[in-house]
């Protein structure tokens, strides 16, 4: 369902919350933190308020918020445990029904990624045409230091909200 700017203004803070707190990946602060700024003139306006909040956040809140995306074909995925929004992201790609070299090579990533930077690889898959194109970011990426990699991950959350945001405002 999506709802329009006036909608979204007239919630109370328990629904706004409850509609938005997992547009960034099991992060409501993020959404608590905007809902005392409406009310918004356009979902442009709310998802800037939203990018500002995590933009202005502590590192370590920044570092919580990429931990807290799921692993693509994992464990969470597996046992039924993603957000609505992850779900369907994964299952745009069929990521939930891998053949079996692409499911090992899918697992080598994710555990590459948390050895190295400590969160999992995250990417938009609505910019991906296919699992490949997965693959070559994550090889390409894994190349990147730490701090640079937590940029490029928090510039693939930033696109995976336009998207959702795009989902729920009309």
């Amino acid at each position: 369902m999506t709802y329009c700017i006036e909608q979204i203004n007239g919630l109370s803070s328990e629904a706004f919350i409850e509609l938005f707190g997992d547009v960034y990946e099991h992060s409501a602060w993020v959404a608590r933190a905007v809902d005392g700024l409406r009310p918004f003139a356009d979902c442009e306006a709310l998802e800037v308020s939203m990018r500002s909040v995590v933009e202005n956040a502590s590192d370590q809140q920044k570092l919580q918020l990429l931990q807290a995306h799921p692993e693509f074909a994992g464990k969470a995925a597996t046992a039924g445990e993603l957000t609505d929004s992850s779900t369907a992201e994964q299952g745009r790609l069929s990521l939930n029904a891998l053949p079996e070299a692409q499911h090992r090579q899918m697992q080598e990533y994710n555990q590459r990624f948390m050895d190295k930077f400590g969160f999992p690889g995250i990417v938009a898959v609505r910019l991906n045409n296919s699992v490949d194109d997965i693959f070559s970011q994550f090889e390409q990426r894994l190349g990147n230091d730490r701090q640079t990699e937590i940029s490029v991950a928090l510039t693939q959350v930033y696109a995976i909200v336009h998207f959702r945001l795009a989902d729920l405002v009309g």
